[in-house]
This record gives structure tokens, sequence and C-alpha cells, in this order.
């Protein structure tokens, strides 16, 4: 709608400045002659609103000018109240921030969107952080947090996984970003982008060196590169397994980064949410509707893919209910895993 544009354009100009018109069409997802109709037409209404022309110009509005209109919608105000990271606001140290934040925009808010958005923060809750995922450790966030806002190189000293020496490195931080809990130090190093874990970060000290970002890059651009990285990472073994219908729930919360797609039946459907029992809802294994089937209807098969062969011992945990069907190396594997398991509980007692 042409109001919400017009709204839009003076909340920009009151919290940017001066910007060019192109950067405000592309913002608004309109035409530049579009952007400069709208300016006419904010001039019209009284607001203070001019255009610069040449290689710095742009639109702006007159020193001194603001509006305290938000123009906030139901909806808008109700997603304020939404709060889908509060467990980064606390990392942060921002959780007194955040409320009296929310206490202002609360009175700011139009008299009958209030009820909508107080309700909303009562009767929404959202937990980041995964089931069964164990304490996390601590990240002191507070050097990483301060170092993200300069604009000088990072030297850290940094413990990779599996490692327990510390590495120095020098960096160049875009920002930081919360992941299914856990924080990431997202930096260039030597002009490549990186991903550091902030729990790892042992130490961290800003230089007297500028930044060297890399042009017209920013967090965002970076952590979707470093994304696609981890995820697209190629597999190299493809694993298929059989697995009872009544494990199935926990199978694929607990192997979901290793599925290469939905489970199967043995006559090749596909099984649905919620089939394979409801372990999910009341913490209990017991099968599910249809345990009465045949040996076949039992299972479901699932295709699972793992950098390397000896990472499929992650699925001994399911004992019998899961079953290796290929490749022949992935059994072996398992049975060499299982016949060192039964050696080493063969004896009545441990040893002293």
């Amino acid at each position: 709608m042409k109001s919400d544009r017009l709204l839009s354009i003076l909340l920009l100009l009151q919290t940017r400045g001066r910007v060019p018109a192109s950067e405000l069409a592309a913002r608004l997802e309109v035409s530049t002659r579009t952007v400069y109709r709208d300016i006419e037409a904010l001039s019209a209404a009284g607001v203070p609103v001019y255009a610069e022309r040449g290689r710095h110009g742009g639109i702006a509005l007159l020193p001194g000018f603001r509006t305290d209109v938000t123009g906030l919608t139901t909806d808008e105000a109700r997603a304020l109240f939404v709060l889908a990271a509060q467990g980064a606001h606390t990392a942060l140290g921002l959780d007194d921030a955040l409320g009296s934040a929310l206490r202002k925009v609360m009175a700011a808010l139009p008299a009958p969107h209030r009820p909508a958005a107080e309700l909303t923060g009562r009767r929404i809750l959202v937990d980041p952080d995964r089931w069964l995922s164990g304490p996390r450790p601590a990240a002191d966030l507070d050097d990483l947090h301060a170092a993200v806002y300069t604009d000088l190189r990072l030297r850290i000293r940094y413990r990779h996984g599996g490692e327990t020496r510390l590495r120095t490195y020098t960096v160049d931080p875009y920002g930081l970003v919360a992941k299914a809990g856990t924080w990431y130090l997202v930096a260039d190093r030597r002009g490549r982008p990186q991903l550091f874990r902030a729990d790892r970060v042992a130490s961290a000290v800003l230089t007297d060196a500028p930044v060297r970002r890399r042009p017209g890059v920013e967090l965002g651009d970076v952590w979707r590169q470093l994304r696609r990285q981890v995820e697209d990472r190629p597999a190299g073994v493809r694993v298929t397994a059989r697995i009872r219908r009544e494990r199935l729930d926990l199978a694929v919360r607990i192997l979901g980064p290793a599925l290469t797609g939905p489970p199967r039946t043995g006559d090749g459907e596909g099984v649905g949410e919620g089939d394979g029992g409801d372990a999910g809802e009341n913490g209990s294994d017991a099968g599910g509707e249809g345990s009465g089937g045949t040996e076949e209807d039992s299972w479901a098969v699932i295709e699972l893919a793992y950098p390397v062969v000896r990472a499929v011992r992650q699925l001994l945990q399911f004992g019998d209910s899961l079953e290796v069907l290929d490749p022949p190396e992935a059994r072996r594997v398992l049975a060499d895993a299982a016949a060192d398991l039964t050696a080493l509980y063969a004896g009545d007692t441990p040893p002293a």
C-alpha cells in the first residue's frame, strides 16, 4: 500500500539521514521514479523532505525534523513481543535493556494494539535449544561482543575441536551468530571466511590495525556462504539401514543431520511424521499404532550419509532395533565394534 510505503520512507530517512533514491527503491522494491513521486507526496503533506542531486546526493529530511508516529500494525506489534532469541539477550548482557526497550515500545503503541502485544508476550515462548542437548560450555562473549562493533582486527587464541593446544589467529570480524544455542564468531582469516565457536575462544584482544573486510560483504553474506560449506559437504559413505518403526521418531531426531531423505516402508512408501510412534510426545519408545502388522511392516528403511565409514558406529546406540543393510564395509565396522564391546563386558567383574 502507498501509505505504508510513505511511512517506510519517512522512517528510513529519520534513522539513516541522507539516502540515495536508488537505495530506497531497492529496499521498497519499486522504481526510482516511484520513489520520487512518493517524495513529492510527502512534501505535499507537509513533511520537510528534499532531494539533492550529484555524486553524494540523495533524499533527506530537514535537520531537526522527527516524527513520533510508529505506524505499527497489530501483527507488527505482536511480532516485537515474540522473543525468538531470548538466550541471545542473556548471553550478551542485554536482558535489562530488552525489558526497558519493550516497555518503551508498549507505551508508544496505539492503545488498540497493546492488549494483543502484551498477550503475545505471555502466550508465546520460543526456546532455541534442542531437546537433550545437555549443558553447553560457557562462552565469554564480552570481548567478542565489543570487538565486532569496532573496525579493528582481532587476535584470538583458539582451540579447535579434538585438540588440546591453543592456536593464535589474527582475524577480521564480521559479527556474532547464535545457531541453535551455540555462539559463533564469523570472521575472515587471511581473506577467507571462517567460523570460530565462541566457547573455544580462550582470549580475544583488539589490535591497532584496521579491519580488512571484503568490500560490499556483510555478515549475512558470509554466514550464508559458511552454512553452504557445512551443509553441502560431500558425504564419503552412503549407508542404507532398516529400523524398527517404534524407534523411528527417536532415530530421526538423533540422526537428522545424517539422513539424506525421509524414511520409507519396505514397500517403498514414505513414512509420514508421527507414523513411527509417539516418543516425541510422551518420552516413551513404546510402539505406535499398527504394531500388529507383519514383520516387514514393522521396519522402515532410512538412508544416511557419513564423512567416513567409522562414523557409522553412531548407530550402535539403537542396538538390535537397527540393522545396516549396505555397504558391507559399514556392516563390518559395526560387527567389529560389537565384538569389542562383547569382549569388554564378557567378564563378571571389572578389572581392579
